[in-house]
């Protein structure tokens, strides 16, 4: 694995990344409108919008598909 894509946020997101760095994996964070200038997003590898607002953004199933498929995440 190379690409890791934390379909979370939050202090859960940037224990994944911590642990995946660790490993020599990179990180690609999804994060909503709101949480733009949270944590998660600018500790991470590479930050991609979901391009929604609110909790309801990380649970776009297809959204974060479509992510993982551009951003060349093996999980």
């Amino acid at each position: 694995m190379n690409k890791l894509l934390i379909a979370n946020r939050g202090e859960i997101a940037i224990r994944i990344m911590h642990a995946a760095a660790e490993l020599g994996i990179d990180s690609v964070a999804v994060y909503s409108d709101d949480d733009s200038e949270a944590l998660h997003p600018r500790k991470a590898d590479e930050a991609v919008s979901l391009g929604a607002k609110g909790v309801a953004a990380y649970l776009n199933g297809t959204r974060l598909l479509e992510i993982a498929r551009d951003t060349n995440c093996d999980a």
